[in-house]
């Protein structure tokens, strides 16, 4: 047994209890993470830097002197999260030989507690997307009926073979290589970041935990902008205690960043039985949205029940506003994400193409060499509700919509509810065949519905997958809950995962 597919809690407590050693753990994430190649997780492995950081936790566990609850226990990061002597390249051509001299605030907090930085993870280029296909670094493939061998804790029987005709499941995105990493057992956790749904969505059609913290939480410094008014660095994890574990370390204010605040959660710890009891959810009528397909609209009721059997009080409420949240977002996010991309010129680091006569042409080249269609797309778009003629039409019109979206979670909160129960996308996993038949830009506006919300009103947000569907693939639902209510969201998480019992996904060797 490689204890790759256990829990956090369980592979610290074979380290101290020198079961075996955090090398060892080490060197089985990199071994999963070669029997997964085809998944595509990393867009760049660690391997050597690990095995450093290992044999260092390795000596501590030897001394009696772990540095954490996470020393020695292999980690992902998304490759938009800078690494000090680590290229970070975003998925894209622009930066693809970039290194930064500096690390992100929360790598920078996972390593100093011991974690193992086992890769770079795979995203679409710059966080832009919803599916982990449009990276320099080719698409992430999801595990479930990828071919790659595995079994499921559960006595009914799921398909767990591939696709007859050749086609996969797209991970979700943009955060889909972190996703994929935790769900194949190449690393216990994961890093991503969270725009309008990017670590909720793969984690819902990879079937892990995935955590949007309230903005601020977590600081930014370091991640690399897509819009920064709604970047949140997110987590990933195989349960609910996993991600509690991993927010522990990584939250708290950092003065390099001046939207982050400080925070209680360093000392984080669920309680091992949590109660609903008297818990007021509230079921957002408007997101029962066209096109969401009835074995999640099924999955909801279902949940919805059982909370309500176990002492919650179940609400309807209205959310008025959220029909309006994606076109709201398809204006401000490219406004920002033109603004912050204006730095890609080629001058001071990344792409440099120098065949123009001058240095407005070297911009011009260097910039449709370096960056794709879709990055270039929404940079034009976001310049155009920028003009002085459209901006009071567009822009102006959009921050007013996105403080009306927000009151309808502040009227939600005042009304009582205690917590919303929702959706996470309108199906499982949807086979690349199809994905790609729709734009990246209608694909998002598609997959980000009942997402994209939450990064608007900055409220926390965590994903928890409850069951398989007839397919084998994960069906999940949202929990979300008043700014800076982190640890509440995460206690009704963890109820709701040890009361569904979710058919955990394991290696062949692990499930003997």
């Amino acid at each position: 047994m490689n204890h790759l597919m256990g829990s956090i809690s369980g592979a610290t407590a074979h380290l101290k209890q020198k079961a075996l050693s955090s090398y060892e753990l080490c060197e089985a994430a990199i071994r999963r993470h070669e029997a997964i190649t085809k998944l595509n997780p990393f867009i760049m492995s660690t391997h050597k830097l690990a095995q450093e950081s290992a044999s260092r936790s390795t000596e501590r566990y030897k001394k009696g002197k772990p540095i954490g609850p996470l020393d020695g226990i292999p980690i992902a990061i998304k490759d938009n999260f800078c690494t000090a002597g680590i290229p970070t390249t975003c998925g894209s051509k622009m930066l693809q030989n970039y290194t930064p001299p500096y690390s992100a605030t929360v790598v920078q907090r996972l390593i100093e507690a011991g974690a193992v930085i086992v890769g770079k993870s795979n995203l679409d280029e710059f966080g832009m997307g919803s599916g982990t296909i449009d990276s320099t670094a080719g698409p992430s493939r999801n595990i479930y009926r990828s071919g790659i061998n595995y079994k499921l804790q559960s006595t009914v029987r799921y398909p767990t073979s591939g696709l007859a005709d050749g086609d996969w499941y797209v991970t979700g995105g943009s955060s889909g290589g972190s996703a994929v990493a935790v769900a194949a057992g190449a690393a216990f956790g994961a890093v991503g970041s969270d725009t309008g749904g990017s670590v909720r969505n793969p984690a819902s059609y990879c079937g892990v935990v995935g955590l949007k913290p309230s903005y601020g939480i977590v600081p930014r410094y370091g991640l690399i902008s897509l819009v920064n008014s709604m970047d949140v660095p997110g987590l990933f994890g195989r349960n609910v205690d996993d991600v509690a574990t991993l927010l522990s370390v990584v939250a708290g204010e950092d003065l390099r960043d001046s939207t982050s605040v400080p925070s209680n959660l360093q000392n984080l710890q669920l309680p091992e039985v949590p109660s609903i009891e008297g818990l007021v959810v509230g079921i957002p009528r408007e997101y029962h949205s066209a096109g969401m397909s009835q074995e999640v609209v099924d999955i909801w009721t279902k949940v919805a029940g059982l909370m309500k059997e176990q002492g919650a009080q179940v609400r309807e409420v209205s959310m008025p506003h959220t029909q309006y949240s994606i076109i709201c977002y398809s204006i401000l996010n490219p406004c920002e994400v033109a603004s912050n991309f204006t730095r890609y010129t080629g001058v001071e680091y990344g792409l440099r193409n120098e065949s123009g006569h001058s240095m407005e042409a070297m911009y011009a080249l260097t910039r449709s060499t370096g960056l794709s269609e879709v990055v270039r797309g929404r940079i034009l778009a976001g310049n155009y509700f920028l003009l002085r003629e459209n901006k009071e039409r567009y822009f102006n019109q959009a921050l007013k919509v996105r403080r009306l979206i927000s009151q309808d979670f502040e009227q939600a909160w005042s009304s009582g509810i205690d917590l919303l129960l929702t959706p996470v996308t309108l199906s499982t996993a949807i086979r690349y065949s199809e994905f790609v038949k729709t734009d990246n830009r209608s694909q998002a506006a598609d997959q980000d519905i009942c997402t994209q919300s939450a990064n608007m009103a900055g409220v926390p947000a965590i994903n928890v997958p409850v069951a398989l569907n007839l397919d084998g693939l994960p069906l999940s639902m949202q929990l979300m809950a008043p700014w800076g209510h982190d640890a509440s969201l995460l206690s009704t998480a963890k109820w709701i995962e040890q009361h569904v019992n979710f058919p955990r996904l394991c290696t062949i060797e692990d499930c003997k």
